[in-house]
């Protein structure tokens, strides 16, 4: 028997966007609605229209979006008191908004109706009712959010109740139970919704904040008592620890417990969605997180790969790919020989006389290993190694030595100048460039040196740089690792590289971060452009 619809309900552009750090812009607004529709959420909380020129400016674009599935809503708050429905400029900025949908937010706790807004309970019943009915009359589609309503109902659940009963006996569609300060445990929220279920014949749905990390649990046991929406945002956005995170609870709700969600027919760009929506935002995507994160299915120990090699059931709970993701294989000192040929296989590399050529390459990988390298985000050196080991690879250059000078200026300014000399098929190139930093400059001379002999090399984008000091007690000098993530196009890829030198670690990391990308358009059969 097939479970109940599930209404995935997304507030990463309100409650999302009041995460520390996060500032949207509107063409980000819209971009990240147009995402969330082509994942399948149900209805998308634009913001607040009334509050801030650039929400209500949303809501006018919104309207011309070609959306596909998604509705768009706008939130709001009861009417305030000592305005009439008609004069209250936040409702007449909501009903004036081109959405069709509100979100009214209500205090259901008697000690926030007394401290916080200062006013009887009774009034505040009469302003839920009143607000509710107001918009139902405008021809809205009405969510009330019941704030702080699991405190308030285990501080005084009768007139958490009689909140609840004033939106429905005002029209509202949805009634929403939110953990506003994020407190509650599970078997709380389960017992709470169910009460709430069996009062109420009003459709019920959740808001969970997680600042006791259990925003993704406390929303699927209150679908299991009898909830039928979940609010959320994406990458479990929001303000303090974050809100309820839909890449979680969507695939738990549709692979683990069987429900039905409309998302469940585009699962599969979760990951994509997911990664998009933390570029956007400009924050670093969480690569621990389930399901969506880069790591969420890696594996490291030499046993778990071997597993994985014949059943990956062993070590999986799912298949990457229901969800976008991918299987990544980690290369470290706990690797093993089934590591190295999984991830030969992976980069489409054949191993011939794999039992000997597989030893020689982990024991390479395990010496670098001694030295201070790490493989798990450098996959572009560890192909490298792999590639010169089976002999598909020669260096695209032969450097005859570089020089980096570092300069104060008299106008206490720091200039840096690179200097290098490099051959490419018996032709000689001398060049120099500039840099804020060392590192800029040496990066700036090499591309200057090559460009004319591969093109190419002018849309590789440096994207990170992390210097990782190796062993504190030698002071300054001390080794570093040097980890570079680079880009072009679609692709990116990570190099390393290790020294007591930080201009030679970074030099190593730049180059094969260069020769991996040239190497890869050799193997891929493009052009790379040589002259």
């Amino acid at each position: 028997m097939n479970k109940k619809q599930i209404i995935i309900y997304d507030t990463t552009l309100r409650d999302g966007s009041q995460s520390v750090g996060i500032s949207f812009s509107l063409q980000d607004k819209l971009r990240i609605a147009r995402e969330l529709d082509r994942l399948k959420i149900d209805y998308i909380e634009g913001g607040w229209p009334g509050s801030n020129p650039k929400d209500e400016i949303f809501f006018k674009e919104a309207a011309k979006l070609s959306l596909t599935h998604a509705k768009i809503v706008a939130f709001g708050s009861t009417k305030r008191a000592g305005k009439t429905y008609d004069s209250d400029e936040l409702l007449k900025a909501l009903v004036d908004s081109r959405a069709r949908i509100a979100t009214i937010v209500a205090k259901s706790s008697d000690f926030q109706v007394r401290e916080a807004l200062n006013i009887s309970l009774k009034e505040n019943l009469e302003l839920v009712y009143g607000t509710v009915a107001f918009l139902k009359d405008k021809g809205f589609e009405v969510f009330l959010d019941a704030e702080h309503f699991f405190d308030g109902f285990k501080e005084n659940s009768g007139y958490a109740l009689e909140v609840l009963g004033a939106g429905e006996r005002g029209g509202a569609d949805m009634l929403v139970l939110c953990d506003t300060n994020g407190g509650t445990l599970v078997r709380d929220a389960e017992r709470i919704v169910r009460a709430v279920v069996d009062a109420c014949k009003t459709r019920v749905g959740v808001h969970f904040h997680n600042d006791s990390a259990v925003a993704v649990a406390n929303s699927l046991v209150s679908v299991e008592a009898g909830a039928v929406s979940v609010q959320g945002t994406m990458n479990g956005l929001g303000e303090r620890c974050g809100n309820c995170d839909l890449t979680s609870l969507v695939p738990n709700l549709v692979l683990k417990l069987g429900y039905a969600c409309s998302s469940a027919e585009s699962l599969v760009h979760l990951t994509e969605t997911s990664r998009v929506i933390s570029e956007i935002a400009n924050i670093g995507h969480n690569e621990q997180a389930p399901y969506v994160g880069d790591n969420a299915f890696a594996h490291k120990g030499g046993i778990h790969v071997s597993a994985l090699s014949k059943n990956t059931r062993t070590y999986e709970h799912i298949d990457p790919s229901l969800v976008g993701n991918r299987r990544k294989v980690i290369i470290s000192e706990l690797s093993g020989k089934s590591n190295i040929e999984f991830k030969a296989r992976e980069m489409g590399i054949k191993l011939p006389s794999a039992i000997h050529l597989t030893k020689d390459i982990l024991r390479r990988i395990k010496c670098l290993e001694d030295k201070g390298y790490q493989f798990e985000a450098a996959e572009g050196t560890f192909e490298l190694i792999i590639r010169r080991a089976t002999k598909e690879y020669r260096p695209f250059f032969v450097l005859h030595g570089f020089r980096v000078i570092t300069e104060k200026t008299e106008g206490n300014e720091m200039v840096c100048e690179a200097t290098i000399k490099v051959e490419v098929d018996g032709v000689v190139e001398h060049t120099a460039a500039n840099g804020k930093g060392p590192v800029e400059a040496l990066d700036n001379a090499v591309r200057k040196a090559l460009v004319k002999f591969y093109p190419d090399i002018s849309e590789i984008q440096l994207t990170d740089y992390k210097v990782r000091v190796l062993n504190e007690k030698a002071g300054t000098g001390a080794a570093v690792r040097v980890l570079i993530d680079q880009k072009r196009k679609s692709r990116h890829w990570g190099t390393v590289g290790v020294s007591e030198n930080i201009i030679e670690a970074s030099w190593q990391a730049l180059v094969d971060g260069i020769e991996y990308m040239l190497l890869k358009d050799l193997v891929d059969g493009e052009d790379i452009g040589k002259e």
